[in-house]
């Protein structure tokens, strides 16, 4: 018996537009489409029921559910509406945003400081969708400011609401594509603020750490959760001067060991490597296969076992990065005590 393949779904972007295609059909007199079909840049042509529809006097509404699928993304369910309405002769389609969508304030995003947080991607497929127009598209979602709190928006400058995201349209399970690209906008903005350095971490505690011995202005902070490989690849391709890794113990040992996914379902904590360094310090033991990484830090002793994870963990984050930057690491335990340090 095999596992059902997880259902793909549908980015905010193709839902997007999707309803500003019926809104415009609606616009011309020819009445709203329920579904909805669209085209998106990979060639797939999905069906969009209404969640909502109003024509009145010189503009139209319409509203798309979001799908993700079987993927925890923060927005599914959530409405994605669109208003359009005619603009002036020659002025092609203009995007605003409404309520729930946000405004971007900082630079190095992929749209200016005081446009709608509504990417490129997205963009496109709504004016593929429309054809020749004359129009202003407002993007609103309802509830979008609040959900935006569960992203890392804020981090960014988008201020009010979601970004409008997906460049495909198509939203693959897992595939955390909505967070690399946030790891990838958040390093954009540091370079493009001048900041010489980032500083990555693993999660809450590792954050409160990094403030605490750093002091980084928030453009700087790069949650990267457990894509450490996220992180790396792209300073490889748009290097700053200085990188700081601020993770767990636990999770600096998957990537002292060479993982650069470090999320629980893609490694485990290799605990014949950790014996292995404690050899190194002079402390060979035996290794329950299951022990954690907790035990085993506590079972070093004195020993410098952080430091050694630190330097090993610097070493492959190095190698990823093939040059240009400097990379210092910092291990953590769960208080959030430094146990290790290298670089």
């Amino acid at each position: 018996m095999t596992d059902a393949p997880l259902r793909k779904g549908w980015t905010t972007g193709a839902c997007a537009a999707a309803a500003a295609k019926a809104a415009w059909q609606a616009l011309r007199g020819d009445g709203f489409p329920d579904p909805v079909a669209i085209r998106l840049p990979r060639g797939e042509t999905p069906s969009f029921a209404l969640s909502r529809k109003r024509l009145e006097p010189g503009r139209a509404v319409a509203g798309v559910i979001k799908d993700a699928g079987d993927d925890p993304d923060v927005t599914h369910g959530a409405e994605i509406i669109a208003c359009v309405e005619p603009a002036p002769p020659g002025s092609g389609i203009v995007f605003r945003a409404g309520d729930g969508v946000g405004t971007v304030t900082l630079p190095g995003l992929p749209v200016p400081p005081g446009e709608a947080a509504i990417n490129p991607g997205p963009r496109r497929q709504i004016m593929d969708n429309l054809g020749p127009a004359d129009v202003v598209v407002t993007l609103s979602i309802p509830g979008g400011e609040a959900l935006a709190a569960r992203t890392l928006n804020g981090r960014l400058g988008i201020r009010g609401g979601l970004s409008i995201l997906g460049t495909t349209g198509v939203v693959i399970p897992y595939s955390c594509s909505a967070w690399v690209h946030s790891i990838h906008r958040g390093i954009d903005v540091a370079r493009a603020l001048g900041l010489d350095h980032v500083v990555a971490v693993t999660g809450k505690t590792s954050e409160a750490a990094a403030r605490r011995l750093f002091s980084p202005p928030d453009p700087a902070l790069i949650d990267m959760g457990d894509m450490a490989g996220a992180v790396l690849k792209y300073l490889r391709r748009a290097p700053v001067e200085r990188l700081i890794l601020v993770g767990g113990f636990a999770k600096l040992a998957k990537l002292a060991a060479g993982e650069l996914d470090l999320h629980s379902g893609a490694s485990r904590v290799d605990v014949g490597f950790l014996a292995g360094l404690l050899a190194e310090l002079g402390r060979p033991l035996p290794m329950e296969a299951d022990a954690s990484a907790a035990q085993v830090l506590a079972l070093a002793g004195g020993l410098p076992l952080g430091d050694l994870v630190a330097r090993r963990a610097r070493e492959t984050a190095l190698a990823v990065l093939s040059g240009g930057t400097r990379v210092e690491v910092i291990a953590i335990d769960r208080a959030g005590k430094v146990v290790g340090r290298a670089g």
